[in-house]
């Protein structure tokens, strides 16, 4: 807080953070894909260390929508309110308003169908096990459940189980996957299929790319500074990640300044090395025994 006197007046200007937060929507009870005329709560949270008081914009697309509570509800969801969800936090302060940096969107799907596959909402890594479920709007008896991934079958089940397991998966099992459901009634037979939905899976550290900054190339055309890139995906508590720098297959050393700057389970590490320019090899090693290398030239 700051005083200023002109003349006889004295004015107080209170300075707020110049750095904007950005607002996080979570998904507080519900799925991404729920049946029409099911419910569903979002909430909008804002990393604010001051516990502000804080107002709520919400959005679909780039909509806005009336709502302003911390917690949107979809009740009786509708098809057409399918869509990216984001959020953003606002104050009133006396030099006005203030905002947030609008949330990363949370896309939600309404399905009028009657049959859903279900995903984990958390990031599957190389060697996970893959849960899958396909869930009805009713509860009739089945007798087969099928699964494909890009529109090939891949399992089977007889009976009335709606679960699958998929174990150590690996990159080759990213896919488009659905679910065929089959039941008995009235001496027929029908058969409902899911809309596919995207697996996505991680590796637990990607391979490195190395950068060369070209600023310092043109201050002196001997010497550079090395920038490494990788995501880590590993969730908390994670082991550490060590970086290290070889020319010609010999090692320079781990890098001595490291900037690490860290969003969506990504690091970004910069390595303040400075070496001759020549054959410049970047290698990044955890303690979980995966490493990977790539060669510049």
């Amino acid at each position: 807080m700051y005083w200023f006197h002109v003349g006889f007046v004295f004015y107080n200007i209170k300075i707020f953070p110049s750095i904007p937060y950005r607002a996080i929507v979570e998904i507080v009870s519900g799925n991404p894909r729920i049946f029409s005329g099911e419910h569903l709560r979002l909430r909008c949270n804002i990393p604010d260390i001051y516990n502000s008081t804080w107002s709520y914009l919400w959005f679909r697309g780039t909509v806005q929508l009336p709502q302003s509570g911390q917690i949107l509800q979809l009740w009786n969801a509708h098809i057409k309110e399918s869509g990216k969800y984001s959020c953003q936090g606002q104050k009133v302060t006396l030099v006005g308003k203030l905002k947030t940096q609008k949330s990363l969107p949370e896309e939600i799907n309404v399905d009028g169908g009657f049959v859903i596959l279900e995903t984990p909402r958390r990031p599957i890594l190389v060697g996970d096990v893959l849960d899958l479920k396909c869930r009805l709007r009713a509860n009739p008896p089945v007798h087969q459940t099928i699964l494909y991934k890009d529109g090939v079958q891949v399992m089977v089940q007889r009976g009335n189980g709606l679960n699958f397991r998929l174990t150590d998966v690996s990159l080759e099992d990213v896919g488009m996957y659905s679910c065929r459901v089959s039941w008995d009634i009235r001496r027929s037979t029908a058969s409902v299929m899911s809309v596919p939905t995207a697996v996505n899976i991680l590796e637990v550290l990607t391979q490195p790319v190395l950068e060369i900054t070209e600023e310092n190339i043109l201050l002196d055309a001997k010497k550079m500074n090395l920038i490494c890139h990788v995501q880590y995906n590993a969730p908390a508590p994670a082991p550490p990640v060590n970086y290290y720098f070889y020319k010609n297959n010999n090692l320079l050393g781990p890098a001595m300044d490291l900037e690490r700057i860290c969003s969506n389970g990504a690091i970004r590490t910069r390595c303040g090395n400075l070496v001759e320019t020549n054959q410049i090899r970047l290698k990044a090693v955890n303690y979980i025994k995966v490493r990977s290398s790539v060669e510049m030239a």
